[in-house]
Parts: C-alpha cells; structure tokens; sequence
C-alpha cells in the first residue's frame, strides 16, 4: 500500500491478526518529497505483531494498491487507504477471484516482499510497472471507436502520441484530468504541455465539478477497461512498483461505463487558454505563469 491511515481499516487489519488470520502488510517507506505518512501506521501494525516492512527498496517508490484474501480473491485499486481517498475522492478497485490473477499477485507480492527479482507472467490479465508502456499504448491502439482516460496526470509522450493518433483515426476519446493547479511545480510544464497537446489535436478534455479525481482508468469500446494504481507519466511506467487489472467482464465494463458517463455529465471542459490556465494557477504554483511560457510570464 502506497498510503495507509484509515483508522477503519487499520482496524480491520488488527482484527484479522487478533482472530488468527496471518497477515503480511507492505508500506512505502516515503514519499518523493521525503514525507514518511506510513510511519505510524507501520507502528500500529507492529504492535499488534502483524508482519510490516518496507516495499522493495529496487523501485523509487510503490504506488501500488493491492490486496490478496485467502489466496483466493485479490483487490487491485487506485484508492489508497486514506479517508479522504476512500469518501471523497473518483477511485476505483477491481475484485477478482481468478485463479491465475490471485496468483500472479501472490507471486507479484511474494518476490517484493522478499527483495527477489519478478518477471510477470506472459497473458497476464495484470499490469505491472516498470515496464507498462507498451501494454497501455497497445491497449490504446486496438480501440476503434470509443475511449474514455481517467487520470491525474498525462505526461507521458508516447502515451500523448497515441492518444493523439487514436482521435485522428477516427476513435472518439475524452479525458478527464486534474486541473494544472494541483500539479506539482517540476511536473506542470510536463503536465500541462500533455493537456494541450490534446486539447489542440481535438480530444475533449474536462475536469471534475465536485469532487477530487485520483482514479487511474481506460475504457475501450465499452468492452476492455484498464483499473489501478498507474499514472500516465514516466516515473509511474519506468521506475515505480504499480499494479493495475485489465478486465473484460461485462458486468464490470458496464458500471464503469455508467460511473465514466456520470463523472462526464458532472464535469466541464478544462480551460487550457493562456487565459484560463493564469487563472488557475492564481499563485498557486510559484512562477508557474513563467515556467509555462505564458502571455504575462515577462508582464
């Protein structure tokens, strides 16, 4: 678990261990910035003698967000275990009781866990990181007609490239992004040169009205989706432990459908002018209006 401080599920954890359930926790040690948010958690957890350590120290860090149950039903998630995530924020989790993904994550899980080198398993229905970016540029390049992208960040280029090649050939692509106030500041220009390459080739893109968008989401063709922990950057495909699901279950495909239309329904389109991006910033990043080379950068 990237982040883990919901006092519910902490709970729920220590209640496992008390009713004699073996439990196994791995938590990221700290943040990109140095902020260590796991610590007492971690603390909680070895005091009421769970086994707790620190993810595999091979990646910058793990984003991911897993669960394994009885080695029988895993949880793959955008969602940390944080309260604010989990109430107030457009997350996801996928649960599945397939035989190979349950252990395809033990096996995922066993060699983190154990500082052992992992290679997935070739036809896997996961999608692991480092390594990707080819599985999702591919996912994007099969679709033929409809593609919805929940993410918070559209950063990666040849992620960009395909999405741009996808509406010229004709697939009707809409994304729903963070506004670029909520970037930080060494990843804005990035960020926002991502958004207006698309906005500039056609594709729609929005920002949330109401509510906090930290979910990770492709929908394709309303039949194939892809749910977890990656972001479209390249920190999150070439260096960082991520774990997301594809799924082709129709029950599963349709609701997220159904959730994707609803988030677009309750969204407006984001104003990538120069105009409208000064007006976001509003000094909420330091010399962003310079950074991005915009009209009032040299005002």
């Amino acid at each position: 678990m990237f982040a883990f401080s919901d006092a519910t599920l902490l709970n729920a954890v220590l209640a496992a261990k008390r009713r004699g359930v073996a439990v196994q926790v791995m938590l990221n040690p700290e943040r990109r910035s140095g902020e260590r948010d796991n610590d007492h958690t971690r603390r909680v957890l070895a005091r009421g003698h769970v086994a707790v350590k620190d993810a595999n120290p091979e990646f910058d860090l793990t984003h991911e967000k897993s669960m394994i149950v009885d080695d029988h039903t895993g949880f793959v998630q955008s969602c940390n275990w944080v309260t604010n995530t989990l109430t107030k924020a457009r997350d996801y989790a996928v649960v599945t009781t397939s035989r190979h993904d349950v252990a395809d994550l033990l096996e995922g899980f066993e060699a983190d866990w154990h500082h052992r080198p992992f290679a997935p398993r070739r036809g896997s229905h996961l999608v692991w990181c480092p390594g990707a970016r080819a599985r999702i540029c591919q996912f994007i390049d099969d679709a033929k007609h409809r593609l919805w992208v929940e993410n918070e960040r559209f950063q990666d280029v040849a992620v960009i490239e395909r999405l741009v090649r996808a509406a010229r050939r004709g697939v009707k692509v809409s994304i729903l992004a963070r506004r670029p106030h909520m970037l930080k500041r060494d990843k804005l220009v990035e960020g926002v040169g991502g958004l207006r390459i698309l906005d500039d080739t056609g594709v729609k893109v929005h920002q949330l009205r109401s509510m906090k968008l930290h979910g990770k989401m492709l929908l394709a063709d309303g039949v194939a989706a892809i749910i977890g922990s990656i972001n479209l950057a390249p920190g999150s495909l070439d260096s960082r432990r991520e774990l997301s699901i594809e799924v082709r279950n129709d029950e599963v495909v349709d609701r997220l459908s159904a959730v994707v239309r609803a988030d677009w329904e309750h969204s407006r389109p984001m104003d990538l002018t120069d105009a409208g991006l000064l007006d976001d910033l509003d000094e909420s990043v330091a010399e962003g209006s310079g950074l991005l080379a915009l009209g009032e950068a040299e005002a």
